[in-house]
């Protein structure tokens, strides 16, 4: 609708993860090479977390295009709501090795014969999951033992798990340790600063066949990055619908109460300062950190209780 207006061949705000339109900042990048030398250097688990929004599956999907120029076979898994043998079944379809048998123990033998074969054949195997927040603790110990399918030397499948950051509360969890403990590669995205709001507008404008670099205006890019906090996905969605309102508008540069009215529809309201919520904190009363300090001494009395040796019984009380 407004792609002609603007001199576009392509809408560049799309929310849909396109790796064409990955913009490499440098936490990208670093991000991004975590991945590659992880999977190259075979080391086995590889985490990546993130907010909602901060480009995850964008950053798997440039992956999964970097994968087949390292004769790389891979399985993709996005929706994790699944059970073992679900898992499985669909890891097996997804590499494309054909299994006669239902039976578990015959699937991993399968898989394991698969899996030697690739590494013969020095093709990896890597196995992606996205959403990992929402894996069940059994599916995870499963994924674990994955990992256990190895020679001597190095590890025959490659695991990335992305998720949000309660992903990471997750895995923090005592009957999760062993699978924490063999994390060898984290990496995280995050939201972008101001300055890389503007170059992502710019370079997502560019890939789109812009020749014009004032579509937005500095005060409508500076607007942008306030109200949708670096958040990507945000960030497409106030461009998008401010691109269609300028283009009713027939205005050929998006202005800063254009982004501001798209952000009034979608109720993206702004988060407090730190100045007001301290503020805040202070109004509510001084003695917050005396609060604190005594949830602290009973958070540490707590623990001190549960190291106890059951056994032990406390002395009772003496009657005269």
């Amino acid at each position: 609708m407004y792609k002609e207006f603007f001199g576009l061949k392509e809408s560049p705000f799309n929310v849909n993860p396109d790796p064409r339109y990955l913009y490499l900042t440098r936490q990208t990048q670093e991000a991004f090479a975590c991945l590659t030398y992880g999977i190259q250097a075979k080391k086995g688990f590889i985490l990546l977390t993130g907010e909602v929004g901060t480009g995850k599956t964008t950053l798997l999907n440039r992956l999964l295009d970097w994968l087949p120029t390292q004769r790389a076979h891979t399985a993709f898994i996005f929706n994790p709501r699944l059970s073992v043998t679900q898992l499985l079944d669909f890891m097996m379809t997804d590499f494309g090795i054909p299994c006669e048998s239902k039976l578990k123990s015959q699937v991993l033998l399968r898989l394991n014969q698969w899996l030697l074969e690739r590494y013969k054949a020095g093709e990896p195997a890597v196995l992606i999951i996205d959403e990992a927040q929402n894996l069940s603790h059994q599916v995870l110990e499963e994924i674990r033992l994955l990992t256990n399918l190895e020679t001597s030397t190095e590890k025959l499948l490659q695991i990335v798990l992305a998720g949000q950051p309660e992903l990471e509360v997750k895995l923090a969890q005592p009957q999760l340790r062993q699978l924490r403990q063999r994390i060898t590669l984290r990496s995280k995205t995050l939201p972008l600063s101001l300055e890389e709001t503007g170059g992502y507008i710019q370079e997502r404008l560019r890939i789109a066949g812009a020749t014009d670099n004032g579509i937005f205006s500095p005060e409508a890019i500076e607007a942008i990055h306030r109200l949708a906090r670096g958040i990507p996905r945000v960030t497409n969605l106030l461009c998008e619908h401010s691109l269609i309102n300028s283009f009713v508008e027939q205005h050929k540069s998006v202005q800063r109460q254009t982004v501001e009215e798209v952000a009034k529809e979608f109720q993206l309201e702004e988060s407090p300062s730190a100045g007001a919520q301290a503020a805040a904190l202070k109004h509510n009363g001084e003695s917050a950190p005396l609060v604190q300090s005594l949830l602290q001494n009973l958070s540490n009395l707590i623990e001190r209780l549960g190291h106890q040796d059951p056994e032990i019984e406390p002395p009772t009380e003496r009657k005269p």
